[in-house]
């Protein structure tokens, strides 16, 4: 059974009361989240809720000629399924493994019975859909007004902030598809961030180098997600 000490991974898991926690505890489950691995499709309705340990989930939207662009990034701050307690039970995005590693599921039915009580629960997690929506709204701002060099730097920054070391195992077409821009583009921007000296890329791996770097070089976006996520969800900050 999972313990309450192996859901630290997941801040915002974490962050959940010890009773309702203590309620979800024999119902999580441990997954492995490969890379690629799509979560749930467009229009389907949701089983689980997913809270990424390790892993990076990239929440996509896809027109109807397969073209797709992120609109947000899920990992160890947050949960994947929010139409799950919002009452919506499916989303026209698509939720696919950015960067692989594990987390915990948990059965829609029960995070949707713990919201229904509108205890803390559902004011914590009313708090992160803020801050979600916060992130998706900056993203279409940036893509729409900023060049591929600042949404290159956000993306990297966002996904950091995500993960325990600052290594991306990440092709150069898989970033493209998130971005919604050509493959070559990408490695034109990432070219120019190694020239810099702020990031190391080679063969799908991108190591982060020179932080403060990174994000004096970003445009306003990620310190506007940033600053919305730190003052929404504050107790995530000590865990």
């Amino acid at each position: 059974m999972v313990t309450a000490s192996d859901v630290r991974g997941n801040h915002l898991l974490d962050a959940v009361p010890d009773a309702e926690l203590q309620r979800w505890l024999p119902l999580l489950e441990r997954v492995d989240l490969p890379l690629g691995l799509v979560l749930f499709e467009s229009g389907r309705t949701f089983t689980h809720v997913h809270f990424p340990t390790t892993a990076i989930v990239s929440l996509l939207y896809v027109l109807e000629d397969g073209h797709s662009a992120e609109i947000a990034v899920v990992g160890n701050e947050g949960v994947v399924g929010i139409s799950v307690f919002l009452g919506g039970g499916s989303t026209p995005s698509r939720a696919v493994v950015q960067s692989a590693g594990c987390g915990y599921r948990l059965s829609a039915r029960v995070i949707e019975e713990a919201f229904n009580r509108s205890g803390p629960v559902m004011h914590l997690m009313l708090r992160y859909t803020q801050a979600l929506i916060t992130q998706m709204a900056q993203t279409a701002v940036c893509n729409r007004h900023h060049t591929l060099d600042h949404q290159l730097c956000r993306w990297l920054l966002l996904s950091e902030d995500r993960l325990q070391g600052n290594e991306l195992v990440m092709t150069q077409e898989l970033i493209a598809n998130m971005l919604g821009v050509r493959r070559e583009g990408v490695t034109e921007a990432a070219l120019k961030l190694q020239s810099a000296g702020l990031i190391r890329y080679a063969r799908g791996h991108i190591t982060v180098l020179d932080r403060p770097g990174l994000e004096r070089r970003s445009c306003e976006c990620y310190a506007v997600v940033k600053k919305e996520y730190d003052r929404l969800l504050p107790d995530l900050e000590a865990v």
